[in-house]
């Protein structure tokens, strides 16, 4: 007989959870306190099951879905409560440019061959271009599948006041233009860390990396790489007590979200929602999966090591608050320092799989919902405008609605029906983004199966929380 306290049981309550919110839309001559109350137990034994197994993971779900409740419950709560998504991300930004510098020193001035450094930098942007290209077509071929864009349902949505107010102020950061390649260089490695430009501190550290492993003085070189070694597992601690704020996190972010959204304009949109969900299943199953296969990834292990990142990158909807979860967890997985110091933070520039698959589907969308036909020529026009735009605005917030805008005026369609989606952007970034971190693993376990460094030698165990 299964322990009360096994994923099994835990994994039973949770799917119970879920079906009692869809059994309340369904039976509604029942008193939906019936419901909340045996939810609401539900979700207690689940606390329960998570605290004696001390997984992050566990928390983490728990989190979610006492945060879905907590804010269809009370909502005015609720809104309070993102304060605590917001304390996390401050947390988390502190420490993503240290635990970035130091990794990047040690992995590659502790071994000092510069030619794999560039052979790395080379296949990775290959690697990258190759995929989201294939994340590109899907999202294309599924909004061109399941065209919701030309619902009648639809022709009633407006975009809300605040929508509005929310396009016009992503969009004014487009009015000072920028050369993005420029931007990859810091100016200043102080303004760089001040500002979180993950790109920028890469670039500076592999810098220094090489600077170091050219230093002839064995001694100097040694001292500054014993001390960037301290500095890596001192970050890679400060990470473990930052995590013990992610539960609460995830419950302020995902309760804030629930009670602002509200669920009209959800049921309004909620096919295309559906549809993006649909998209990057199909992505994850028909390309990164054989990708996996193909470099002879063990898949398993491959699972029990992003599931704590996916799991933050998903109830946060913000790939920065998965980035150093993601950075101990592959470099637990068997993939050296200085690979996965590399290919993850340069794949939060240029690996956005889950960001271009919405982008495409988000642009003929919103056609549909002009009345535009647009041809098969035209659509790949606007892939590969996306291949290139998609890249150039990493640090940008709002960085996708910004992208999805510019692409929609370019082609002369309503810029308006583009803030219409804003409505339910928060949820669709939640999917966007964990495939995003996916993905982004998934390069660099690819990579450093390609270097045959992989090493899979010893077990992995799955962090706890103490």
């Amino acid at each position: 007989m299964k322990s009360p306290f096994s994923l099994f049981w835990y994994l039973t309550l949770f799917l119970f959870c879920g079906f009692l919110f869809f059994l309340e839309t369904q039976l509604t001559a029942i008193d939906p306190l019936v419901f909340k109350v045996i939810r609401w137990i539900a979700m207690f034994l689940l606390l329960v099951i998570a605290f004696v197994r001390k997984k992050l993971s566990l928390w983490i779900f728990s989190a979610m879905l006492i945060g879905v409740e907590t804010g269809i419950d009370f909502p005015a709560f609720s809104l309070e409560m993102k304060r605590f998504g917001d304390i996390f991300l401050r947390m988390i930004k502190t420490l993503v440019a240290p635990l970035l510098f130091a990794t990047l020193v040690v992995g590659i001035a502790g071994h000092s061959n510069l030619k794999q450094v560039g052979r790395i930098g080379l296949k990775s942007i290959i690697y990258f271009e190759i995929v989201t290209t294939f994340a590109l077509f899907i999202g294309l071929a599924a909004i061109n599948l399941f065209p919701v864009g030309k619902n009648d349902g639809l022709k009633s949505v407006v975009a809300t006041e605040a929508n509005l107010e929310k396009s016009a102020e992503l969009m004014a950061q487009t009015h000072a233009p920028k050369d993005h390649f420029v931007e990859i260089f810091p100016e200043n490695f102080a303004k760089a860390m001040v500002e979180n430009q993950v790109l920028q501190i890469v670039i500076f550290s592999v810098i220094f990396a090489i600077a170091l492993s050219l230093v002839k003085n064995l001694q100097h070189k040694q001292t500054m790489l014993n001390w960037t070694e301290s500095l890596s597992e001192v970050m890679f601690k400060f990470t473990d007590i930052v995590m013990y704020l992610a539960p609460l996190a995830v419950f302020g972010a995902i309760a804030s979200t629930v009670s602002k959204s509200g669920v009209d304009i959800l049921l309004k949109l909620i096919q295309l929602v559906g549809t993006l969900y649909f998209a990057l299943i199909v992505f994850v199953v028909l390309i990164l999966l054989p990708i996996a296969l193909l470099a002879k990834i063990p898949v398993r292990r491959f699972i029990m090591a992003v599931t704590e990142p996916l799991s933050l990158a998903f109830a946060t909807a913000s790939s920065e608050a998965a980035l150093p979860k993601a950075l101990e967890n592959m470099e637990r997985f068997g993939v050296p320092k200085k690979i996965v110091g590399f290919v993850i933070p340069t794949g939060y520039s240029f690996n956005l799989d889950g960001t271009t698959l919405y982008l495409s589907m988000a642009t003929v969308f919103v056609a549909q919902m002009s009345g535009v036909e647009l041809s098969l020529g035209q659509q790949i026009g606007i892939c590969l405008t996306l291949m290139l735009t998609s890249k150039g605005v990493a640090g940008v917030r709002g960085a996708s609605f910004v992208i999805l805008t510019s692409t929609v005026s370019e082609y002369g369609l309503d810029v308006e029906k583009a803030s219409i989606i804003l409505g339910v952007d928060a949820l669709m970034d939640m999917g966007r983004t964990s495939v995003n971190v996916l993905g982004n693993c998934l390069a660099s376990a690819v990579i450093a199966r390609s270097e045959d460094e992989l090493q899979l030698d010893k077990p992995y165990n799955e962090g706890e929380l103490a």
